[in-house]
């Protein structure tokens, strides 16, 4: 009996053991870096999809609140260029069962909310993509964070219209944390 107790409780250990690498990763805490409010500055291709090399450049505030716990996040962003003044909403909500996010973002122009975009976090770097109509086409919008730091980071949104094997950037932005 005793010999059959250490052999069960010897397999118990070996299968915890190999199951933790495989164990999926919980992303609920990937936008942590985030909260708080941060510089930045904004360039954006004037004429997406139309071989423009046109860009403009703006600065902004951006602010990052936590929601339910962390599960759930809204960003709030002003910028201004030397025309116009810009406000976007981003909710961000986490799937505990997909453990992925979907951003859930508006304009302040016409305050409708787009069609979400879904990803996570691998290696330090989230990828988000949905699926838009843009100028009668459909295309993949890409938004995607890098360089993260705890007072900095990168996000870039990109358009493809051939389903993703080109990307063409069109809203590149440096975000640093304002002082506390």
């Amino acid at each position: 009996m005793r010999q059959t107790l250490a052999t069960i409780a010897c397999a118990v250990c070996l299968i915890g053991a190999g199951s933790a690498p495989n164990a999926p990763r919980d992303g609920q805490h990937d936008f942590d870096f985030n909260f708080g409010t941060w510089k930045t500055h904004i360039t954006r291709l004037q004429h997406p999809l139309t071989g423009s090399t046109t860009w403009v450049e703006f600065d902004g505030t951006v602010v990052v609140r936590k929601v339910w716990g962390g599960r759930a996040n809204l960003e709030e962003l002003e910028a201004d260029d030397s025309t116009r003044h810009f406000e976007f909403l981003t909710l961000r909500l986490y799937n505990p069962d997909s453990r992925q996010w979907t951003l859930n973002s508006a304009s302040g122009g016409d305050g409708a909310l787009g069609p979400p975009a879904v990803g996570e976090f691998k290696n330090g770097r989230g990828e988000f993509v949905d699926q838009e109509s843009w100028h009668g086409r459909t295309i993949l919008v890409r938004h995607v964070w890098s360089d993260i730091t705890p007072n900095a980071h990168h996000f870039e949104q990109a358009f493809s219209d051939d389903g993703g094997t080109t990307w063409e950037p069109n809203w590149v932005a440096t975000l640093t944390r304002e002082s506390q």
